[in-house]
């Protein structure tokens, strides 16, 4: 069976810092910033304190990378991102510098950094883990 329109896209869980989080991932990578709260949604949230948390939303950069996050409403059992789960941003020769700027971004307040150098298998390669906790490696390879 092939897919032929699916995408695999990362989803990121918050407690309640999914804005803050879109907003920054969206002045990392650009593109488009669109959210729904869930006092938005009637009926998607009891508490008046879950108002303006972030039932979803995205951020859809103009080479078609998208990014997803929501925050968990008090009514709902929050659950941690995963260790081990990774985003990955990844490219050519042709996204070096985009992918530089995006590193650059994502670097104030990170941790574990393995900063973004030529790697013995040819590419290009770093990897960090943002402010918000999240674990990311970027990988350009040589052409």
């Amino acid at each position: 069976m092939e897919a032929t329109m699916a995408r695999l896209n990362p989803y990121l869980s918050f407690r309640t810092g999914a804005r803050e989080a879109l907003e920054h991932y969206r002045s990392a990578l650009g593109g488009e910033l669109e959210i729904t709260t869930f006092g938005s949604m009637p009926g998607m949230a009891d508490d008046p304190a879950d108002q303006e948390l972030v039932m979803h939303g995205s951020v859809t950069t103009p080479g078609g990378l998208m990014l997803m996050a929501s925050d968990t409403p008090s009514s709902m059992p929050y659950v941690a991102p995963n260790s081990g789960v990774t985003v990955a941003v990844t490219g050519g020769p042709e996204d070096l510098e985009y992918v530089r700027g995006v590193i650059a971004a994502l670097s104030d307040g990170a941790t574990d950094v393995m900063p973004f150098e030529k790697a013995p298998w040819g590419d290009y390669y770093g990897q960090l883990t943002d402010k918000f906790g999240i674990a990311w490696l970027f990988d350009v390879g040589a052409g």
